[in-house]
Protein backbone atom coordinates (compact mmCIF):
# COMPACT_ATOMS: atom_id res chain seq x y z
CA UNK A 1 0.00 0.00 0.00
CA UNK A 2 0.82 3.64 -0.54
CA UNK A 3 2.35 5.67 2.09
CA UNK A 4 0.33 8.41 1.04
CA UNK A 5 -2.88 6.34 0.88
CA UNK A 6 -1.94 4.96 4.08
CA UNK A 7 -1.48 8.71 5.51
CA UNK A 8 -5.12 10.17 4.20
CA UNK A 9 -6.69 7.07 5.64
CA UNK A 10 -4.99 7.93 9.20
CA UNK A 11 -5.71 11.24 8.37
CA UNK A 12 -9.81 10.75 7.08
CA UNK A 13 -10.03 8.67 10.27
CA UNK A 14 -8.45 11.88 12.82
CA UNK A 15 -10.77 14.50 10.65
CA UNK A 16 -14.00 12.70 11.19
CA UNK A 17 -13.68 12.32 15.02
CA UNK A 18 -13.07 15.55 15.06
CA UNK A 19 -15.59 16.54 13.42
CA UNK A 20 -18.16 14.11 15.44
CA UNK A 21 -16.69 15.67 18.60
CA UNK A 22 -17.40 18.98 18.02
CA UNK A 23 -20.78 19.51 18.49
CA UNK A 24 -22.08 22.93 18.46
CA UNK A 25 -24.48 24.68 20.69
CA UNK A 26 -23.77 22.69 23.94
CA UNK A 27 -20.12 22.17 23.93
CA UNK A 28 -18.08 19.54 24.50
CA UNK A 29 -19.92 17.90 26.81
CA UNK A 30 -23.36 17.49 24.82
CA UNK A 31 -21.39 14.68 22.58
CA UNK A 32 -21.83 12.59 26.01
CA UNK A 33 -25.48 13.70 26.97
CA UNK A 34 -24.45 17.14 28.61
CA UNK A 35 -26.38 20.32 27.31
CA UNK A 36 -28.62 22.98 28.11
CA UNK A 37 -25.91 25.93 28.14
CA UNK A 38 -25.69 28.99 25.87
CA UNK A 39 -22.74 28.94 22.77
CA UNK A 40 -20.68 31.50 23.80
CA UNK A 41 -16.93 31.44 22.88
CA UNK A 42 -14.61 28.31 22.49
CA UNK A 43 -12.33 27.67 25.76
CA UNK A 44 -10.17 25.06 27.43
CA UNK A 45 -10.40 21.44 25.16
CA UNK A 46 -13.13 22.80 23.00
CA UNK A 47 -10.27 25.16 21.20
CA UNK A 48 -7.72 22.85 21.18
CA UNK A 49 -9.73 20.43 19.66
CA UNK A 50 -11.12 22.85 17.11
CA UNK A 51 -7.60 24.12 16.22
CA UNK A 52 -6.56 20.24 15.88
CA UNK A 53 -9.11 19.59 13.58
CA UNK A 54 -8.32 22.56 11.21
CA UNK A 55 -4.33 21.43 11.53
CA UNK A 56 -5.77 17.61 10.36
CA UNK A 57 -7.84 19.53 7.41
CA UNK A 58 -4.98 21.19 6.38
CA UNK A 59 -2.92 17.90 6.57
CA UNK A 60 -4.96 16.04 4.40
CA UNK A 61 -5.74 18.53 1.77
CA UNK A 62 -1.49 18.88 1.18
CA UNK A 63 -1.10 14.93 1.64
CA UNK A 64 -3.94 14.37 -1.36
CA UNK A 65 -2.67 17.31 -3.15
CA UNK A 66 1.28 15.63 -3.03
CA UNK A 67 -0.21 12.09 -3.98
CA UNK A 68 -1.98 13.48 -6.50
CA UNK A 69 1.21 15.47 -7.59
CA UNK A 70 3.48 11.81 -7.06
Amino acid sequence: MNLFVLAQIILAALLIGGILLQNRGTGLGGAWGGGGEAYGTRRGVEKILFRATVAVAILFFLVSLVSLIA
